[in-house]
């Protein structure tokens, strides 16, 4: 399926985007690659392939990155100055912890 210039406006205007007629060409090149690649992938037989809960869940365990689990806020007098100017752009505060209204009954 290609789309036509009136296609891309058509889009752009309900997406709320603004798209020159100078950036129409390349537009309508990008969205017509992806609409492409739609097209490939529904072509595929998946038939007898599961579903999988995560993109990487056929790799097996899978090694994440994960950063250090430690504190990275400043301690003592600097820290305390930087949660007195953190709280003072809070509406509401109490006991050094931000107050929000109730939102579930």
């Amino acid at each position: 399926m290609q789309l036509s210039d009136a296609d891309i406006q058509r889009i752009a205007r309900l997406a709320r985007l603004g798209v020159s007629p100078a950036e129409l060409d390349a537009t309508r090149d990008k969205l017509n690659a992806i609409l492409q690649l739609i097209d490939e992938m529904q072509a595929e037989d998946t038939e007898g392939v599961a579903p999988l809960a995560h993109p990487t869940a056929f790799e097996g365990a899978i090694a994440l990155r994960l950063r250090e689990d430690a504190v990275t806020e400043p301690i003592g007098e600097a820290g305390e100055a930087a949660r007195e100017a953190l709280m003072a752009n809070a509406p509401a505060q109490r006991e050094g912890m931000f107050l929000v209204p109730k939102v579930i009954e």
